[in-house]
């Protein structure tokens, strides 16, 4: 018997402004880095290495999104995104 293979809908790109972005709790990161955020934003800086966020809608306990996204890979993305 074949399984039906379950098609995945991509989003277009978008800006989301930085205040509506939250960290999420499932990030799978827990052990910081032996390198700073402060080192890894100097290297970035001096590469002019830049890659964007993937983000997902936050939704409240009845499935409704609540106008907030969270950030479940890229942290320190995220957090170098104060520096700038």
């Amino acid at each position: 018997m074949t399984k039906a293979v379950q098609k995945i809908t991509l989003s277009p790109s978008r800006d989301i402004p930085f205040n509506k972005l939250v960290l999420s709790q499932s990030n799978v990161r827990r052990v910081k880095a032996a390198v700073s955020i402060e080192q890894l934003a100097e290297s970035i800086a001096q590469r002019t290495l830049l890659q964007s966020l993937s983000v997902r809608a936050v939704v409240d306990a009845d499935g409704n999104e609540t106008g907030m996204f969270e950030v479940p890979a890229g942290g320190r993305r995220f957090v170098l995104s104060n520096f700038w």
